[in-house]
């Protein structure tokens, strides 16, 4: 049996299991230890609760990540034809790697392994955005996120208010979680090479105390703001309350401020008085 050194070159494994990177999955493979390494890293520490790895592809990050002494890795994918070299790697692993077969959006994550859990994970473009929103609706299971990002994305997740790239998914993401850029990822770093520049972020969720339990009514209030951001938020605000101006003025907001004035703070306010 091999060792997790003596497994051969990504560019081996995936020509022998043909895992040409198919469009429509998303699929773009790092093949670089030395970055995958860095990203591992990154989630330290590794050695104690579970890794959960989604789209893991042939098993670069996931190589990575046992290199790095994860205790447990569980790696999800959708695609059949990866499965098979990612049972290479599980033979090499010693019983420190779980493999699923599935679409990592119906997945419960709260349910896989034991805690503390890190998910770790270069998201496909197509899915990055839900899949975040889902794990951050799940916060309580999770300790940490170091997921890599297209760089417009991981602009608005760490965007202040008042800035282009604040939006929804700023404030969503701010208010469950610490939110760190942590590098830049050059396209030439991918087979093949996506038409953008990503970005690697941690997310570390904060304490259940400091965020709400539900939330629903701040993506409701996110959702109406930002939908209309160029209405003044009496506006904008005018299908989820009778009377905004009068709720806005309670909660001491300027009834003519647009959505990109307010902090994630003062939305949570918004959504509190929406949830009573």
């Amino acid at each position: 049996m091999e060792t997790l050194a003596e497994l051969p070159p990504l560019r081996e494994t995936i020509a022998r299991h043909g895992l040409g990177a198919r469009k429509r999955l998303g699929q773009h493979f790092l093949l670089d230890l030395n970055l995958t390494r860095r990203i591992a890293r990154a989630a330290a520490p590794l050695g104690e609760g579970t890794v959960i790895e989604v789209r893991a592809g042939p098993g670069g990050l996931t190589r990575a990540l046992l290199l790095e002494g994860a205790a447990q890795v569980v790696a999800i994918e959708i695609d059949a034809r990866a499965i098979g070299a990612l049972k290479e790697l599980q033979a090499a692993a010693e019983g420190r790697l779980s493999l699923v077969q599935a679409d990592a959006i119906n997945i419960d994550i709260t349910r896989l392994g034991r805690a503390p859990r890190r998910i770790v994970a270069n998201l496909p473009y197509n899915v990055a955005t839900a899949l975040l929103v889902r794990w951050l609706h799940q916060a309580d299971h999770i300790a940490e996120m170091v997921l890599m990002f297209q760089k417009e994305v991981a602009d608005r997740l760490v965007a202040p208010p008042r800035s282009k790239d604040y939006g929804r998914l700023s404030v969503l993401a701010q208010h469950v979680c610490s939110v760190q850029r942590l590098f830049d990822v050059a396209r030439s770093a991918f087979v093949p090479p996506p038409k953008v520049t990503s970005t690697v972020v941690r997310l570390r969720p904060r304490a259940g105390g400091e965020r709400l339990a539900d939330l629903h009514g701040l993506e409701a209030v996110t959702a109406a703001a930002f939908g209309q951001r160029r209405k003044m938020l009496r506006g904008a605000l005018s299908g989820l309350f009778a009377d905004p101006g009068a709720v806005l003025t309670g909660l001491e907001l300027a009834p003519t401020a647009r959505a990109e004035e307010l902090s994630p703070a003062q939305f949570v306010h918004l959504a509190r008085t929406l949830d009573k």
